[in-house]
């Protein structure tokens, strides 16, 4: 100890200062809207031109008035930049370019990925500004160069008419895979194939029981998994394929926690796997609570670090963990 000491007294001042800083915790809540105060569906993915992070979401209209749920939608799909490590995030406005037809029309949960010099989303589509929760829901695909200028190439058919939240990952060479939710079909988890990720063959059920939603699937320490949201906390799935699953016994983020607008169940989230770390970005509804006098509709994005327990997915979301993202890494890097 008192070499170590020595030798660290004798370290040139440069030295000293050329020490990297250890990672701070993740701030909470990580980002709020700030036109309507409604961030939720989050994804994060690294833009390769500008060289910082990305955070996409739906913007629901939190602060809007309307009769029953018009204010879920009519929503844009906000963006968020970061040019840290992604502790600070700077509001960048809705992505333009996503309107084919007339109207005002509804984007939720943005699924974007990079291929091959091309960033790809797949959105879930309403049109129109529905007071309940009714009408056809479709998945649309558009490509771009930039992250900024979108050019639409469809909607997909898929299972039925009413789908949305999708999640695509490539899971075996030219076989991409897309899970969403099929509210025709009981709520459950659907898939889709294709070769190219233009041209989709849907192929089934692959996760039923209770009704759930925003199915998000990732390849993490040697094995594939699936989080879903059960609107009790998220269920965890494993598989060593990314077909066939087993889920855990437990559900992760159920009960709320210590942090600011943590303290309700999460929601929707969306994976960033970088090395052996896998960061959790969820939606919590922090109003929701007995006897609170917030706002029942705001939602605030937030971030934890996921963790093995044996054979089990763990989320200690109250536990200080250091969190930065580490440039250039994300789930399209190969």
């Amino acid at each position: 100890m008192a070499l170590s000491r020595r030798l660290l007294l004798a370290a040139p001042v440069s030295v000293l200062l050329a020490q990297p800083a250890a990672p701070s915790p993740a701030p909470a809540p990580l980002f709020r809207d700030p036109i309507y105060d409604g961030a939720s569906d989050p994804v994060v993915i690294w833009h390769r031109q500008e060289k910082n992070w990305w955070l996409l979401y739906t913007q629901r209209r939190a602060s809007a008035g309307g009769p029953g749920v018009a204010w879920v939608h009519g929503s844009d799909i906000g963006v968020a930049r970061s040019t840290d490590d992604g502790h600070s995030w700077r509001y960048l406005g809705v992505l333009p370019g996503l309107e084919f037809e007339r109207g005002r029309n509804t984007f939720w949960a943005p699924e974007i990925l990079w291929h091959q010099g091309t960033y790809h989303i797949y959105c879930s589509y309403v049109a129109g500004v529905p007071q309940d929760w009714s009408g056809p829901r479709s998945m649309l695909h558009y490509t771009s160069p930039d992250l900024w200028q979108w050019k639409f190439h469809r909607a997909l058919t898929l299972s039925s008419e009413r789908v949305i939240d999708a999640c695509v990952e490539v899971i075996a060479p030219a076989r991409w895979r897309m899970w969403y939710k099929d509210e025709a079909h009981s709520s459950h988890t659907y898939a889709a194939d294709s070769p190219d990720l233009f041209e989709w063959t849907a192929s089934g059920e692959v996760i039923g029981g209770a009704g759930h939603e925003g199915p998000n699937v990732f390849r993490w320490r040697n094995s594939w998994w699936m989080i879903t949201d059960h609107w009790k906390g998220l269920g965890v799935f494993r598989s060593p394929d990314a077909l066939t699953w087993t889920r855990q016994s437990d559900n992760i983020l159920v009960t709320g926690g210590k942090r600011r607008d943590d303290t309700v169940q999460g929601g929707h989230a969306d994976i960033l796997v970088q090395g052996d770390d896998a960061w959790i970005f969820y939606f919590t509804h922090p109003g929701r609570l007995p006897g609170s006098t917030n706002d029942q509709r705001r939602s605030s994005i937030q971030v934890a670090k996921l963790e093995l327990d044996g054979p089990n997915m763990i989320c200690r979301r109250d536990e200080p963990f250091p969190f930065a993202l580490r440039p250039g890494i994300d789930n399209w890097t190969h």
